[in-house]
């Protein structure tokens, strides 16, 4: 599992190990895998072009000192300072005895545009609030220019503990980072300005409770259920699933499909769309009865196609079972009965819905991914599935968000969320916990939407007869 920690945690596990080291040495083991992150990315050291973009504090200094580790094995090296009286003056030094060459920022664009590499050590983890002008033009010349960025902890523009981006930021093809992940590092929109992001272990002692958890295959692979040999269809659960309308008939059938698929043992179906679900996946159970009179289930998902159909909605909501919440069923239900329950309920919103349930615009939600959905669980005493690029599941109680990167953009097609949604449910039904069932739903949706693509577009069927494949993988 990986796991992301606040600011503060990270400086007080830093302070703490500081008091135990020399002077210095906790910059240097920083300093020295930083060097060796950008030597593997180079390829040949020796008469390479590097320039340092060198900020005010210490992530300057780890840039420094991590140029002077390079220049001492041949590389041109050349450090850009935003603020000369301020630099980190045992870094500079450091780089000036390895031949490395100094200079401001007005002389910086002929360096920049001939580098092989430019390093960002501009800001910090502290950084909030976009970059300054003059660190802007500095990252627009980067931009341009042929070399490699690599960004020191985070690219600098990017907020660390809440994964906004408020301004111009550094777009980095490397970010290597020191001791943990930070939030930033893991949540949109702050994740795509991180490229692909190298961990250093600087001897960190950090508290149990992250603020992010990202599952890996083997965390995913313990919480998804195996039937026994004594297992039957109803030991395993039975998740029934309330979609569809006249219109929306796909959308039972979507639903269907993927909690076919999510290791629940039999899947009742109730609504306007039997006909529909029945033709393709004859051994769903359908019933026209309303889902009180369906017949027992250990879960429901509900919303999906609904259209206007609030009498269901209600229905499922009243059940003494956990539910998850979807598409119409997000907008129909009452708040007051959501928060009301006392059996789980699992929310599964995109950014639109989600910006509608707490009644602000959608961009308000893309641009502060983890707070909304923060709030969100709050509001609702819920578990929420907040669907994006990266997928986060926020519980109401607090704790570490889960947070999901395995899909592909080519999930962004009509449909998905409803295999998503009958997934997760049928995990639901299987006797998983919401946050469980959210985030290991998500994990093999997104790695069923990679395989469904492959580089091409896929539809939702087509997301949904990979599940298997997906399922497996996990356990490979």
């Amino acid at each position: 599992m990986r796991t992301a920690y606040s600011v503060e945690t990270v400086r007080a596990a830093e302070r703490a190990l500081m008091a135990r080291l020399p002077e210095g040495a906790l910059m240097q083991r920083a300093a020295a895998g930083l060097a060796a992150a950008c030597a593997d990315l180079l390829g040949r050291v020796y008469g390479s072009r590097v320039v340092l973009l060198v900020g005010s504090g210490d992530n300057g200094g780890d840039a420094l000192y991590a140029g002077a580790r390079l220049a001492r094995r041949g590389a041109g090296v050349t450090a850009v300072l935003l603020a000369p009286g301020r630099a980190h003056a045992g870094g500079l030094d450091a780089l000036r005895r390895a031949g490395g060459r100094v200079t401001g920022a007005d002389d910086a664009e002929g360096p920049i545009a001939r580098a092989d590499l430019v390093m960002d050590g501009i800001v910090g983890i502290g950084g909030k609030g976009g970059l300054r002008p003059d660190a802007e033009r500095l990252v627009g010349l980067a931009d341009r220019s042929r070399a490699a960025v690599v960004a020191v902890d985070l690219p600098s523009g990017v907020e660390a503990d809440t994964g906004e981006v408020r301004g111009a930021a550094v777009r980095a093809d490397l970010t290597v980072t020191f001791g943990t992940y930070k939030p930033g590092l893991l949540v949109d929109p702050a994740r795509e300005y991180a490229g692909i992001v190298r961990l250093v272990d600087i001897g960190l002692e950090l508290p149990g409770e992250a603020e992010l958890e990202a599952l890996q295959h083997a965390d995913v692979a313990r919480l998804l259920p195996s039937p026994a040999a004594e297992s039957d269809k109803y030991r395993r659960g039975v998740v029934g699933i309330a979609a569809g309308s006249a219109r929306y008939p796909g959308a039972a059938v979507l639903a269907v499909s993927g909690a076919l698929r999510g290791g629940a043992g039999a899947v009742r179906y109730v609504g306007p769309a039997g006909d529909a679900v029945i033709a393709r996946f004859p051994e769903t159970l359908v019933s026209d009865a309303g889902p009180a009179r369906a017949g027992r289930v250990q879960a429901w998902v509900v919303g999906p196609g609904a259209g206007d159909d609030a009498a269901t909605v209600a229905e499922v909501l009243a059940a003494d079972v956990p539910v998850l919440l979807d598409a119409d069923g997000l907008r129909l239900a009452e708040r007051d009965a959501v928060r009301g329950r006392t059996a789980p309920t699992l929310m599964t919103p995109h950014a639109g819905e989600a910006a509608a349930l707490l009644g602000v615009r959608r961009e308000e939600v893309e641009g502060a991914r983890l707070a909304a959905a923060r709030e969100l669980a709050a509001a609702y005493r819920a578990t929420v599935l907040l669907k994006g690029s990266t997928t986060l599941v926020a519980d109401d109680g607090g704790g570490a968000v889960r947070v999901n990167a395995t899909g592909t953009p080519w999930l962004a097609t009509a449909g998905s969320g409803d295999v998503l949604s009958g997934l997760a449910g049928s995990l639901l039904a299987a006797g998983l916990a919401a946050r469980d069932a959210g985030s290991a739903a998500a994990h093999l949706h997104g790695l069923a939407g990679r395989f469904a693509a492959d580089g091409a577009p896929a539809g939702a069927h087509d997301v949904a007869a990979l599940i298997p494949e997906a399922w497996r993988d996990v356990y490979h």
